[in-house]
């Protein structure tokens, strides 16, 4: 860290311990203790227990060369083909179960299986369409479009001919398409007229169309017709350089198309990421490491084998659509669910319906999705038979006790491991968690690092903290899914993710390590406990709280939802606490409930994390993908004029929090 900086510091107490059922940890894929033992004794030829769920067409020479820190590279001298691997080697065994089944938004539209048979068809009949508009091997083709099926399939077709695709997420501003299509010199898009949100149609072509206007370079468009009829009231007529999607693929129907030979290092995939400051960066993905690594964190952590129909409610369009959505599961042989739609509508027991009426054996979802669930209240699951699920887990940033236990209690009925992850668009795949059949769970706790791997939690100075203290988490050893580089911008790659802990003039792989900027904590017994970003780091009168201990406790309190806590300036402290907090249906935002937050942030933490205010609100400022937007927040307790809510999924609560501060 800068020098200066004060330590982080923990102050929340150690967490409680729940253990895997006898009946689960039977039957897990991975129940040998010794794992760990035996993975860091064989690193890391221990890789090759993922690279081995894959089919190579060529066998890879070296697992790991690490001759040019930090640019790393798995499995050299491999040739394979994700699609092929997603969808070729299953035909026999697998063909006419289910791949995806999809569900749409509106419910009374009949929801999309599609087995293995139909979607290889589908996939090498849209490979076959993309050639023919000239799509080549590395030719980056972009995808603007929402929870549809096509969207997996143009992925996979992708894949197929060896051109990486770059997925926008469709929530995304036209400006943002543009500079993503720009950045990666994409001639190539694929999008859609539309999509349902709440039961309505949404025009999404115009802001496609809207953003290629500032592309810099000749685009060819693919579109796909998702609104039918329902459609027509926006006028949609295609562009000279606009094809529809459904004429395309009908013209080459039964066509077949020979998977392109990649090596393990060429890349699969951009996923485009916000920095902190400047453009995005293009997080390039490849086609070996990547793939083995979400293969073995499919198989090993979410417990996933192909009898399951596993359900995660993330959206392609992140980096957890693509891992534990699309090629993780696809990879091993799974049926893999898709949801178009809200948990909310029409009722707030959609996604428990859906769980219910496709037996679905896995869940995983957002600690964002499961405060708004504990808001509404347990008596919507209550209405469903929830008893196929056999595992959960969280993604996406810390989920505290209160709403791990809930979740444990009423959807997994006590019974389900809960496998709560750590990880980044960058590091392709989980990082830190508990494999489910081997380790105990810690409401709080994301677990240790995952077998192989060599998370260290380390002070501003790059020593290790002692046991209950805080620091910044770092990542001492290379993996098979990390990112290679940031696209065009090896200096940048350099800059943003290794510089701080590292000797960046050496050589030597040793003295290269991985700082994702995220601080953390560890107990005795190796359990990391992550406490957020670093910019998420409240320095009051010279301690350094991370946000997430104080939300934690805030949420602990009997009728809290839903806290988000940032830093505001203060004459006295420097830096003072701000808490805005959203209750449970059934409470209200009482001066009574206002003294128990206090008191218990005082109990939890101590008086130093005091809340200088705390302001009730009936939601958060979210973004479309369920994020907090804590800027926009320091901005009402600043008093400074607000931000860009374009990218929020509901604007309006901004200004009326900030009345409600104001008032206050």
């Amino acid at each position: 860290m800068t020098e200066g900086d004060g330590q982080l510091e923990a102050r929340l107490a150690e967490q409680e311990v729940f253990e895997p059922s006898e009946s689960f940890v039977e039957q897990a894929n991975v129940s040998d203790p010794e794992i760990y033992e035996e993975f860091e004794e064989n690193w890391p030829e221990c890789w090759e227990a993922a690279a081995d769920l894959l089919e190579w067409e060529t066998d890879y020479d070296q697992v790991l060369d690490d001759g040019n820190p930090p640019f790393y590279e798995w499995f050299t001298g491999g040739e394979l083909n994700a699609s092929a691997n997603c969808l070729d080697r299953h035909l026999d065994e697998r063909g006419d179960e289910a791949a995806i089944e999809w569900v749409g938004e509106p419910v009374d539209e009949d929801d999309r299986t599609y087995t293995y048979e139909e979607l290889h068809r589908e996939v090498n009949e849209f490979a076959a369409a993309l050639r023919e508009q000239g799509v080549e091997e590395d030719d980056v083709v972009t995808m603007y479009m929402p929870m549809i099926p096509e969207l997996p399939i143009a992925m996979l077709a992708c894949a197929r001919i060896g051109a990486p695709h770059s997925v926008v997420f469709a929530g995304f501003s036209a400006d943002a398409l543009a500079t993503r299509m720009n950045s990666a010199e994409s001639e190539y898009l694929v999008t859609c007229d539309g999509y349902y949100r709440r039961g309505d149609p949404l025009d999404h072509l115009d802001k496609a169309n809207e953003g290629l206007a500032d592309v810099e370079h000749d685009t060819t468009t693919v579109v796909v017709d998702r609104l039918g009829p329902n459609g027509d009231d926006f006028g949609h007529d295609l562009g000279d350089d606009q094809i529809d999607y459904g004429d395309l693929v009908a013209e080459h129907e039964g066509a077949e198309v020979e998977p392109v030979t990649r090596d393990a290092e060429d890349m699969l995939f951009l996923m485009y990421t916000s920095g902190t400051t400047g453009e995005p960066k293009g997080v390039k993905h490849t086609t070996g490491g990547y793939l083995s690594w979400v293969s073995w964190t499919s198989q090993s952590v979410l417990d996933i084998e192909p009898d399951d129909t596993y359900f995660c409610s993330a959206d392609i369009g992140w980096i957890t659509g693509h891992s534990y959505i699309v090629y993780g599961p696809l990879s091993l042989g799974t049926t893999t669910m898709m949801y178009e739609g809200t948990p909310d509508h029409p009722e707030r027991d959609r996604l428990w319906e859906i769980v219910e009426e496709h037996e679905a054996t896995q869940l995983y979802t957002a600690p964002t999705a499961i405060r708004a669930f504990m808001k509404w209240g347990e008596q919507f699951p209550d209405r469903h038979d929830l008893s196929s699920l056999r595992l959960l887990g969280t993604v996406g940033e810390p989920i505290n006790p209160r709403a791990w236990k809930w979740y444990y209690q009423h959807i997994g009925n006590k019974e389900c491991p809960i496998v709560d992850t750590w990880w980044q668009t960058e590091t392709g795949g989980m990082m830190v968690t508990t494999l489910p059949g081997v380790k105990d769970m810690k409401p709080g706790a994301a677990g240790p690092a995952l077998p192989g791997l060599d998370v260290q939690i380390l002070d501003t100075l790059g020593d290790e903290v002692e046991p209950g203290k805080a620091g910044y988490l770092t990542v001492q050893k290379p993996w098979p899914g990390m990112l290679r580089t940031l696209y065009n911008n090896d200096e940048r790659y350099i800059e943003e993710y290794w510089a701080e802990y590292s000797d960046t003039d050496s050589d030597d792989p040793d003295d290269w390590v991985y700082f994702p900027e995220d601080g953390a904590k560890i107990d005795e017994d190796g359990y990391i406990t992550v406490l957020g970003r670093v910019d998420d780091v409240l320095n009051v009168s010279g301690h350094r709280l991370g946000t997430m201990e104080i939300e934690s406790a805030i949420v602990g309190v009997e009728g809290v939802a839903e806290a988000a806590v940032v830093g505001g300036n203060h004459d006295i402290k420097g830096e003072a606490v701000y808490a805005y907090v959203t209750t449970e249906d059934g409470y209200e935002g009482t001066d009574e409930l206002r003294d128990a937050i206090v008191a218990g942030v005082e109990d939890a933490i101590g008086p130093i994390a005091r809340p200088e205010q705390v302001v009730f609100t009936p939601d958060l400022p979210k973004t479309r993908s369920g994020k907090i937007m804590r800027r926009l927040l320091e901005n009402i307790a600043d008093g400074e004029e607000l931000g860009n809510t374009s990218t929020l999924r509901n604007p309006e609560i901004v200004e009326e929090i900030q009345q409600k501060a104001n008032a206050e």
